[in-house]
């Protein structure tokens, strides 16, 4: 019988082993420990004003253009000064007309004005004789008469001499082509040699330089405009240039049913090669500011054709959060819809990051002084 009681008992042991064993593993297990995905610096969303924008497009084109011609005909061009795209001032010689016929006949009418002047002084002295013996008595009023219109007319073949003098240095004057204003050379049809007529165009003039960007606004667009507004405009090579509306078109065109916006272009220096008129531009005209919220551009990831930013929350875990983004100032960008005003954004390295990962947050680095 004891021995039956023996057996019993040791097969409840052993039997009860495997159970022991399995609460001392409970006990002595521990949460796994989960490694961070990244080391991220984290940004606070921020309130800023933002500049109101209306994009728009249009080309680059002279502000006011001058149309340089001859105003002689018949005339050989004996000189040419210029060419495309040189910077002139208002006067400065442009082309030169064979002038040696008209200084001929400026001679001829040089000399007709003295032989003119040397009668009209012949004139004159009898004129006074004249009435100095018709005070004595030795000449009749009739003699006096004749005397005096001698005297008139010979003034007078004067002024006519002085007359075509003027018009004759006139004349030699209109060889020299000069600019009408200051401005650079857009165009050049002057050949060396050739015979011009009047009114013919030799030369083509920016005036003073000035380029406008007339930019293309709907009829929806036009009334937000005003004079005055800032602009910028981007070319094709990507220079970035001001700009200010100097005027609104009163009219939509017909077929586009478009209105033009002219803006005044502010060209720095060493812009001229890629500022053509007649060229395509991009810009916007800035209506205003308001108060946004924005993240930096780093802190933006975009996937499957929408943007998301990481917002940071409990035991260092990321939220993936879909944002609806607007303007872009700078290294800013506007969030329109999707994120709390005083969210902590991960600041960059979002596109290696899932829902839920765990992160390492690390100050972010100061700033790097400026260079004196």
């Amino acid at each position: 019988m004891m021995k039956t009681v023996t057996a019993w008992r040791l097969a409840l042991l052993v039997a009860a082993l495997p159970l022991v064993a399995l609460a001392q593993n409970k006990v002595d297990a521990k949460p796994p420990l989960v490694r961070p995905t990244l080391t991220v610096t984290v940004e606070q969303a921020q309130s800023m004003a933002l500049p109101q924008v209306l994009q728009a497009s249009g080309s680059i084109a002279a502000w006011q253009e001058a149309q340089v011609g001859a105003e002689l005909q018949g005339l050989k061009l004996v000189e040419v000064r210029v060419n495309v795209g040189d910077s002139v001032h208002k006067g400065d010689l442009l082309a030169r007309l064979q002038s040696d016929t008209l200084r001929a006949e400026l001679a001829q009418v040089q000399a007709a004005l003295a032989e003119a002047e040397a009668a009209a002084l012949e004139s004159r002295a009898q004129a006074d004789r004249a009435r100095s013996l018709q005070q004595q008595g030795f000449f009749s009023p009739a003699q006096l008469t004749a005397a005096l219109a001698s005297d008139a007319v010979a003034q007078a073949r004067v002024q006519s001499a002085k007359a075509a003098l003027g018009l004759q240095q006139l004349r030699l004057a209109q060889t020299e082509v000069r600019a009408p204003d200051a401005g650079v050379i857009s165009a050049r049809n002057a050949t060396l040699g050739a015979v011009v007529s009047p009114g013919a165009e030799l030369f083509r003039l920016i005036r003073q330089g000035r380029l406008e960007w007339r930019a293309e606004l709907t009829a929806a667009q036009l009334p937000q405009v005003r004079i005055g507004m800032p602009a910028r405009i981007r070319t094709a090579s990507g220079l970035e240039v001001a700009g200010r509306v100097r005027a609104i078109a009163p009219s939509a065109d017909a077929q586009s049913r478009n209105a033009l916006v002219y803006v005044d272009i502010s060209r720095p220096r060493g812009s001229g090669a890629a500022l053509v008129p007649g060229a395509f531009a991009s810009g916007q005209i800035e209506l205003g500011r308001a108060q946004a919220l924005t993240v930096g551009q780093s802190a933006l990831v975009v996937r499957e054709g929408f943007s998301f930013v990481y917002v940071l929350a409990a035991q260092d875990r990321v939220a993936q959060v879909k944002v609806r983004t607007g303007r872009i100032s700078g290294d800013r960008v506007e969030i329109i819809s999707g994120l709390e005003p005083q969210a902590r954004v991960i600041a960059s390295g979002g596109a290696f990051l899932n829902h839920g990962d765990v992160v390492r947050v690390v100050s972010a680095a100061p700033p790097a002084p400026s260079a004196q």
